[in-house]
């Protein structure tokens, strides 16, 4: 990737139009398409600096479908890695095998792409736009009042804003000062993650996932020759060495060829949740992305969610800013994201749950039942489109685009 050229940080406005408390991928994607339709939208962020680790890993043809008028998707074609297909496996055996070439779709497949790679290219376009993050800057306070939001940030500065939108993740300060509601559960068991450079006989343009009876692995392919290992542990080690993950691997990988870790890039352990708010705005005060909805990572949901949500609440924080008797419009985008998002929630735990029942006879049962659906064009069709998101969309066909 290009060297990024990240202008001298300014200083905190005294005001803005909209600010976005917090500055990942769904933070920049909202003050992208904001600024695309000319309005001054302002993104705070607490960490010191940009992402450099890659938690998110996948965007899905509906996601690049409505990013297509911000600007950013010939980058992220460019750098990212097309995979065309999905295959379930029980070691050798293949179970179900997705194929996304035949999405009604301009983009028939997954694009396996890191997370800190996406929101570089978004800064980049945000930089275009004449916008930032501004790095460094807690948020603490959020005072509404009749026609206005003060914000105020951990060193004492504050900034005045017409509406706030929390795009500040699971653990949302503006969702808390809003008195909205995040009802759910955390899963019991806890994951490792790890980008490793590996050496195995399967498909390099294809993301596997291994339904054994030791447990579940997911096995995806990135950029650069390297792959993405998330699988359940217990307990997860927190930071996975490469004897973690060979373990991992021959206990439920492929074997009559088995995978080689060489090294491992990156690794964390992480914990799953399963909430959604109760309601997505309150007032001058806004929720999208992990601050509204987070769940498991089956199927890569959470991020392309979460962006699908800022391109959708870009045009209601449009009208409001030029009429603010409009206040219905938040309304409108309530009813029009959080169903979604409760889908997404549903799929994601029985695919989570689907994956790691620890019944053996159940597991037998789970992959016959898969071989059987296998053979169903209708059924593998009905996957590609859920697991892309496009089945989320009530305009489009299962055969058109």
């Amino acid at each position: 990737m290009n060297s990024l050229h990240h202008p001298t940080s300014a200083p905190l406005p005294a005001s803005t139009q909209v600010l976005v408390v917090g500055g990942g991928p769904v933070g920049q994607t909202l003050a992208v398409a904001l600024r695309v339709r000319g309005v001054d939208a302002t993104v705070v962020d607490q960490r010191s600096g940009p992402a450099d680790t890659s938690r998110a890993a996948v965007i899905h043809a509906r996601t690049l479908e409505v990013l297509t008028d911000l600007g950013v998707n010939d980058e992220l074609l460019r750098l990212g890695l097309i995979a065309p297909r999905f295959t379930v496996r029980d070691r050798d055996r293949t179970l179900l095998s997705v194929d996304f070439g035949g999405l009604p779709s301009t983009h028939p497949y997954t694009l396996m792409i890191p997370q800190d790679v996406t929101e570089h290219v978004l800064t980049e376009r945000l930089h275009q736009l004449g916008g930032q993050v501004h790095y460094g800057h807690q948020v603490v306070d959020v005072k509404q009042l009749a026609d206005h939001v003060v914000v105020t940030m951990a060193d004492g500065q504050t900034i005045r804003s017409a509406y706030v939108v929390g795009t500040d993740g699971m653990h949302s300060t503006v969702r808390t000062q809003a008195g909205i509601a995040f009802p759910g559960t955390a899963y019991a068991v806890s994951f490792v993650l790890a980008d490793v450079h590996l050496d195995w006989d399967l498909p390099t343009d294809e993301t596997q996932l291994f339904f054994d009876s030791a447990g579940l692995l997911v096995v995806a392919p990135l950029p650069g020759g390297r792959h993405r290992i998330v699988a359940p542990l217990d307990p997860a080690p927190e930071d996975p060495t490469p004897d973690d993950i060979q373990a991992v691997l021959d206990a439920r990988g492929p074997q009559r060829t088995p995978a080689r870790v060489r090294d491992v890039v990156w690794g964390s352990r992480f914990h799953v949740h399963h909430r959604l708010a109760d309601h997505y705005h309150s007032g001058r005060l806004v929720l999208a992305g992990d601050a509204a909805h987070v769940h498991s990572p089956a199927g890569g949901q959470g991020m392309n969610t979460g962006i699908q949500d800022a391109v959708a609440l870009a045009p209601h924080l449009s009208a409001l800013v030029e009429d603010d008797t409009r206040q219905g419009e938040l309304d409108a985008y309530e009813a029009e994201r959080r169903p979604v998002a409760a889908r997404v929630l549903t799929m994601t735990d029985r695919l989570t749950r689907l994956a790691t029942m620890r019944s053996r006879p159940l597991q037998k049962v789970r992959n016959a039942g898969l071989r059987v659906l296998d053979r169903i064009p209708a059924v593998r069709q009905a996957v590609a489109m859920n697991l892309a998101e496009l089945s989320t969309d009530p305009n489009r066909s299962p055969a058109h685009p």
